[in-house]
């Protein structure tokens, strides 16, 4: 979507897509990624989510990339934390003790900049991106994140029901996207417990991704 829409959202407090809770799909399924003590968790367009305080409470390193401003100053405003703000290439970085968070394009974020990290948490990403987007998305960020493992949420629904974001990424297309660089394992399959947008026929899937050998 544009940068103008998710501002738009901010600015109008029209915040559905948060959700006032950690995910409980985080909660039950992170363990699958079998981090070691103080991983680098790497959470794309991550918005002010308490996922990130929840990470940050297990003793990991969170870093995310967010386009809105706004987001990531009500992130740190709610943790309490006052960040060091700088200029990394075109992003802007708000850091503060084991969390940095970059602000603007994700397609600015560098491998160089963006360091290694050992997962990634697609929460809320490449359902939030149009199909003409999401292949570059994927590409993208398997290639700055040299293939680490991922916990991704899906969303399949029939698309005519309801208009996105977020999208609907059924098996294939997650398939085409990611299944040669990564074995997708699928976790969880079920039906959203709320309603999104009105619509409460939604699957709702976990996959974990592991780099295949090349």
């Amino acid at each position: 979507m544009e940068k103008e829409y998710w501002i738009s959202k901010w600015q109008s407090n029209e915040l559905g897509f948060h959700q006032p809770a950690v995910n409980p799909l985080l909660e039950a399924h992170f363990e699958k990624l079998e981090l070691q003590d103080r991983a680098r968790v790497f959470i794309p367009l991550c918005g002010k989510t308490l996922d990130i305080k929840w990470s940050l409470s297990l003793g990991h390193e969170v870093v995310g990339i967010e386009m809105v401003e706004t987001a990531v100053v009500q992130l740190f405003e709610e943790l309490q934390v006052t960040p060091d703000i700088s200029t990394v290439g075109k992003l802007r970085c708000y850091q503060a003790g084991q969390l940095q968070i970059y602000v603007g394009d994700v397609f600015d974020l560098t491998a160089t900049i963006l360091g290694a990290v050992d997962c990634v948490y697609d929460r809320a990403a490449l359902v939030a991106l149009p199909v003409t987007i999401r292949k570059k998305y994927a590409k993208h960020i398997t290639a700055i994140t040299a293939q680490a493992k991922q916990l991704l949420i899906s969303f399949v629904y029939d698309q005519s029901e309801m208009q996105g974001p977020p999208f609907s990424v059924d098996d294939a297309e997650l398939s085409s996207l990611y299944g040669i660089q990564y074995t997708l394992l699928l976790l969880a399959d079920d039906k959203v417990v709320e309603p999104v947008k009105g619509n409460s026929n939604i699957l709702e899937k976990v996959w974990l991704l592991t780099a295949t050998s090349l």
